[in-house]
């Protein structure tokens, strides 16, 4: 019973963490887009504004959801809901910290340490294409069902991309356990270059590019393009159900920026010194540094990049992407091999 006690202790952590990071999020996103387009931004709610995000979620909250007469009822209501929870499952088994040692016993700060972990993100988050599915199906427009299948295939064709992106990074790692990944890259090149895998530098890029497609963020946020299809596969959505679409999608860009760090810039990895509370901490402020210091990009991004036409989109995931992923495999594999085995002729 104390193994469901406690796994149930850090689903909810994890699940409180996420809430408090998305309201923090959304602040700093309108904050520092207001500031590269020379507004204001949210002023007034708290603070420097930054209780406007709490304020927008209780409204969302608190306001009556509007159901269309065609829709269908349980899967309408089911799409948020697997949207969220899939979100949250992906951060699940997503380190922010070397493991503490209590009693001589070592807690790792992941809710699940699985030693498939990259394969399970991969499985989670081909799943997420069925809330969106769902949503566009079920609310009985064909608004919402032009967004829902553009969704559908922008993030299969990009999940693609995304995926051959990690092979090399298992490769590199040999396991597809996302701590033993992070601890493959606590070394150093020639004594003072961190071991990170930003040198598998095609792999990032791709992820990296991927991710933006993932989370249907700009330039690829063409299911809500509102000139062609009016809002995307949320249109019918209101109050509590849309709040909750909302709330996964900035789960999923957290959860794209800490992937990021985690892969391929060394997680937690960072100079560690001090009494022994210090080092536990030191860990986690070198992630969250990390991880905010991309989600900032994604915001930059948004700021910066018009939206791409849909062909150019699917055009460049399937024809640019993919191809350039392959070839990378088969280099990555022949350095390797080499590295291991020397030259065939050897």
């Amino acid at each position: 019973m104390s193994i469901f006690i406690e796994a149930g202790i850090r689903v909810i952590v994890a699940f409180v963490f996420l809430l408090i990071t998305v309201l923090l999020l959304v602040w700093v996103e309108r904050k520092f887009v207001s500031d590269l387009q020379n507004r204001v931004g949210p002023d007034r709610a708290g603070p420097w504004g930054i209780l406007q995000t709490l304020a927008d979620g209780l409204k969302s909250f608190m306001k009556e959801s509007i159901r269309p007469s065609n829709a269908e009822m349980a899967l309408f209501i089911a799409a948020p809901i697997v949207a969220l929870l899939t979100a949250l499952l992906i951060f699940l088994v997503i380190p922010i910290g070397a493991p503490i040692e209590i009693n001589g016993t070592l807690y790792p700060l992941v809710a699940m340490d699985l030693n498939i972990g990259l394969l399970y993100i991969l499985a989670i988050s081909s799943i997420a294409v069925y809330a969106i599915t769902f949503a566009g199906w079920a609310s009985g427009s064909k608004y919402p069902l032009i967004g829902s299948v553009r969704s559908a295939a922008q993030m299969i064709s990009y999940e693609a991309a995304m995926g051959l992106a990690l092979v090399p990074v298992v490769i590199f790692a040999g396991s597809t356990s996302i701590a033993t990944i992070v601890e493959q890259q606590g070394g150093t090149f020639f004594g003072f270059i961190p071991a990170w895998n930003i040198v598998l530098v095609p792999s990032f890029v791709i992820f990296l590019i991927a991710g933006f497609a993932e989370t249907n963020r700009p330039p690829f946020d063409l299911v809500e393009a509102e000139q062609e299809i009016v809002g995307g596969y949320h249109t019918e959505y209101s109050g509590f159900l849309f709040a909750l679409f909302f709330l996964a999608e900035y789960i999923a860009v957290f959860n794209i920026s800490a992937l990021t760090a985690t892969l391929f810039f060394g997680g937690w990895n960072g100079p560690v010194f001090g009494p022994t509370w210090l080092t536990y901490l030191l860990p986690i402020f070198w992630f969250l540094l990390k991880t905010w210091a991309f989600v900032l990009f994604f915001v930059w991004v948004r700021a910066s990049l018009p939206r791409m036409r849909y062909d150019q989109l699917m055009s460049f995931g399937w024809k640019k992407l993919i191809p350039v992923a392959l070839a990378w495999i088969i280099l990555v594999a022949i350095a390797i091999g080499v590295r291991d085995f020397g030259m065939p002729w050897s």
